[in-house]
């Protein structure tokens, strides 16, 4: 049995990784083809587009995107109607898989469809719950969705999360300070020059910035000059932790890991002021980070747009070590 995966950034690799993982320890005549990255390559994924050409981030580069992932969308439909696939899983990236779902429902009568992690509705509006309806089997990661889409007639499955199983446990004995900007080139781009101010005002401290790809390396020429940062690339979260004592991150799926190392945390974010005024006409949240949201109160501080700059995170940070 072939399956078809759709994802389109380093989080949604990752959960794609740990699946594939876990249907090939079960079954040993499943094959895996599609988009993904190097962690879903790993396990076994073959790899017809990488996710580093798809990554988008915000309203503004979905709509000047638009015409290249129409596109590679109709290029995927093809190649699963050439080769006869039957079964597609679909893996967050909702901007570009809720369409992709619909299309393939439109032109593939007995296709089955996947989707894990599907787009938090519960954030986004309940109206897109109606495009959800066309997959086959919902599987989510946090259990309290399952009660939602029941709401909704809807059957979903909690999967579980894997970073819950793969996340534990980890010692924490350093006094280093992790510095995640994301995955996303104009998160990084963003966040850069921000954690540059930080590790230059904060010359008595030690500093670790985790990378996910040596293609990012072109964005930090200016940093490699401080003696007191480590630069560390596609090195899992749980073997740098124990050397940290507190991080400051992109809001991303990173934070609930970090939260589960029970790694005290900031929450930064930056965008364009267009999609920010965009965002919060469109969001109905109070948080951006996945722990804040699933608690529904601040356990880690969010600092986003103009309270994203170095003098008022490193305020935040003297604050947390003084309670450490």
């Amino acid at each position: 049995m072939k399956f078809f995966v759709s994802t389109g950034e380093a989080s949604g690799d990752l959960h794609l990784s740990y699946l594939v993982k876990s249907v090939k320890s079960r079954y040993k005549d499943v094959d895996f083809v599609g988009v993904a990255g190097e962690k879903s390559k790993k396990e076994g994924v073959e790899i017809l587009q990488d996710i580093s050409e798809l990554a988008i981030m915000g309203f503004t580069e979905a709509i000047k995107k638009y015409k290249f992932l129409k596109q590679k969308a109709y290029e995927y439909l093809q190649y699963i109607k050439d080769n006869q696939i039957e079964n597609v899983i679909l893996v967050d990236y909702g901007g570009f898989n809720v369409k992709f779902l619909e299309l393939l429902k439109n032109e593939i009568m007995d296709i089955k469809i996947f989707y894990y992690i599907p787009p938090k509705v519960w954030i986004w509006g309940e109206k897109r719950v109606e495009k959800l309806r066309l997959a086959d089997y919902i599987m989510v990661i946090f259990p309290w969705e399952v009660d939602f889409y029941k709401k909704h007639n809807i059957d979903a499955v909690y999967f579980g999360n894997p970073f819950t199983d793969f996340y534990k446990k980890v010692e924490r004995t350093g006094d280093k300070i992790l510095l995640l900007p994301g995955s996303r080139r104009q998160e990084i781009k963003a966040m850069l020059p921000v954690f540059e101010e930080i590790i230059n005002d904060l010359k008595n401290d030690k500093f670790i910035l985790k990378l996910n790809s040596e293609q990012d390396l072109v964005y930090i020429e200016n940093l490699k000059k401080y003696t007191n940062l480590e630069i560390i690339i596609d090195k899992k979260l749980k073997d740098i932790v124990g050397d940290c004592k507190l991080s400051v991150a992109t809001s991303g799926t990173v934070t609930l890991e970090l939260a589960l190392f029970a790694l005290p945390s900031i929450v930064v974010y930056k965008t364009s002021l267009i999609n920010y005024l965009i965002g919060k006409y469109i969001l109905k949240i109070g948080y951006i980070s996945l722990p804040n949201l699933v608690l529904d109160d601040e356990i880690f501080p969010e600092l986003i747009q103009k309270d994203c700059e170095a003098k008022n995170i490193e305020k935040h940070m003297k604050k947390i070590l003084e309670n450490l």
